[in-house]
């Protein structure tokens, strides 16, 4: 079955205006691979930052919020060799879809989105984006989920719950599932802050390790600690693979290689999910950031 490819993004808005089905159409007829290759990593390009508001790059709030330049820099970084997919919401993935350019690629789709960043209703991260079902018929490979815990609020019990709910809903489809653990705090101001101390990462994880009925289809999503002697200690929390994320890294992009380096030595660390870092570098050249984050492999 051959489905309609868009040419360029002009393209692709006239594709989703005049034929919403060609979606559905690209998603049957994608090519697919398995979640690991032969090399045993994977080199995630993460762009789920905008369905929760998170537009901000550097110093430029709104760096994201252009949808043109970030599918150019997408698909320039998923054409680079060693990428093996990308992790993003509903909307990105199928404008993606429709540029052919996830053929043959790892596809996670981002699960629950409702905590909108900066919103008093941030840890209430409801699962607003993708549902295991959407993922199983569109033929993605694998789900994300976020999961924000904060022991002085109550409401993180119905976080926990529902994510454990979702856990074994991927489970039943025998899909992947990666949860990106953390403790985290309100401030004094209202803001949200997250606890990147070894003992909390170690003890979200071993949380995040135990939910629902299985955990044989449970990956980790885990931030990379400062000392190297701390990530080894908390990585032995879990055997479950685990990926590492990249977060924000500032300009000083060298020292996160080194960290990512350091860390990918460990025997459950599997492989990079990296976002901002390697689609906004500070140089601009997209091309060399992501392929130094693929040689780290």
């Amino acid at each position: 079955m051959s489905a309609p490819a868009a040419e360029s993004v002009g393209d692709l808005v006239r594709l989703r205006a005049h034929r919403p089905e060609a979606v559905a159409e690209a998603a049957e007829a994608r090519s697919r691979r398995p979640l690991l290759g032969s090399s045993g990593r994977l080199m995630i390009i993460a762009a789920d930052h905008p369905a929760r508001g998170a537009l901000a790059v550097g110093d430029d709030a709104y760096a994201m919020a252009d949808r043109f330049d970030l599918l150019r820099r997408l698909r320039l970084a998923l054409s680079r060799p060693g990428v093996d997919g990308v992790l993003a919401g509903a909307d990105v993935l199928e404008d993606l879809l429709l540029l052919g350019a996830l053929e043959g690629k790892v596809v996670l789709g981002s699960m629950n989105r409702g905590g909108l960043a900066g919103a008093a209703f941030e840890l209430d991260d409801r699962f607003t984006g993708h549902r295991p079902a959407d993922l199983f018929r569109r033929r993605f490979d694998a789900g994300k989920l976020l999961l924000r815990i904060d022991h002085g609020d109550p409401g993180s019990l119905e976080t926990l719950h529902t994510a454990a709910r979702t856990v074994d809903e991927m489970a039943a489809l025998r899909l992947p599932v990666f949860v990106e653990p953390f403790l985290c705090r309100r401030t004094d101001d209202g803001g949200l802050r997250t606890d990147l101390t070894p003992e909390a990462v170690a003890t979200s994880i071993a949380v995040a390790s135990g939910l629902g009925g299985t955990s044989a289809y449970t990956w980790l999503k885990v931030p990379v600690t400062d000392d190297p002697d701390d990530m080894a200690r908390v990585m032995r929390a879990s055997t479950l693979p685990a990926v590492l994320l990249g977060g924000e890294v500032g300009g000083d992009l060298d020292q996160a290689y080194e960290k990512w380096r350091t860390a990918l030595r460990l025997p459950t660390v599997r492989g990079l999910v990296v976002g901002r870092s390697l689609l906004y570098p500070a140089d601009g050249d997209v091309a060399a950031a992501v392929d130094t984050a693929v040689g780290l492999l």
